[in-house]
């Protein structure tokens, strides 16, 4: 049996929009377990619960919440196939929040949530055999480049693929743990013709290439038996721009 597939559930954290659903629906598609965290129940909540997916509603805004999920998670299933971290928020600046404020609000979704959902799930990924188990974190193309409008974001997205190479260290040879860094997949519904051009501009390949790009990514890394402590650039060659 081919090793991406398995009995054990995938965990996906908030796949209720975007490529978390894109991903969600692949693996439903091919009869692979999938588990995901919301915290909005958006109608494909609904939809992914139709098709067989445990929707559970997690608030990674405490730590509390964070071990209220990881407790669920673990009375549900005895053990999984893989954690995907695709939870984010995208939360720039701003004068009327207080800049600690956005700091703590970032680093809770992006770096303590994943840093403790990896350690409470450990028995979950573990005991299964070499390089049968995957954590993948969602990064993204500003960790190399830095943002001046979202500064406390892109630091917590530096800090979630450093991450990725410490429990790449701890989780081996069993666990493999890799980053995912996109820019411009898709754009979002309100996003018009003018943000469009210049957005495609700032890559080589000109395109928003949609999620297929990430899902074929995803796919690629839980089947590989090598693979780990890496970052995944998908970014249409934007850096060499």
């Amino acid at each position: 049996m081919d090793n991406i597939f398995s009995t054990r559930p995938v965990l996906i954290t908030g796949a209720g929009r975007r490529i978390g659903l894109a991903l969600a629906k692949d693996f439903l598609a091919r009869n692979q377990p999938v588990i995901i965290s919301f915290r909005t129940r958006y109608p494909s909540i609904d939809e992914l619960e139709q098709a067989g997916a445990l929707c559970l509603f997690g608030d990674f805004s405490t730590d509390a919440g964070i071990k209220a999920f990881a407790d669920t998670v673990m009375k549900h299933c005895g053990g999984l196939r893989a954690v995907i971290h695709n939870a984010s928020a995208w939360q720039g600046e701003s004068h009327s929040v207080p800049h600690s404020d956005t700091l703590a609000a970032m680093l809770q979704i992006h770096v303590n949530a994943p840093y403790l959902l990896n350690h409470l799930l450990e028995p979950l990924l573990r005991g299964h055999g070499h390089a049968s188990s995957d954590i993948i974190h969602f990064t993204d193309y500003v960790v190399e480049r830095g943002s001046d409008k979202h500064i406390a974001y892109a630091a917590s997205k530096a800090a979630l693929d450093n991450l990725t190479r410490s429990f790449a260290r701890k989780l081996a040879p069993e666990v493999k743990v890799n980053a995912i860094a996109p820019a411009m997949i898709l754009f979002n519904e309100h996003d018009d013709a003018q943000y469009r051009k210049a957005a495609l501009n700032k890559s080589l390949m000109k395109i928003a290439p949609g999620e297929k790009e990430i899902v074929s990514l995803v796919n690629y890394l839980l089947e590989s038996r090598y693979v780990t402590g890496r970052t995944h650039a998908v970014d249409g060659g934007r850096p060499l721009r």
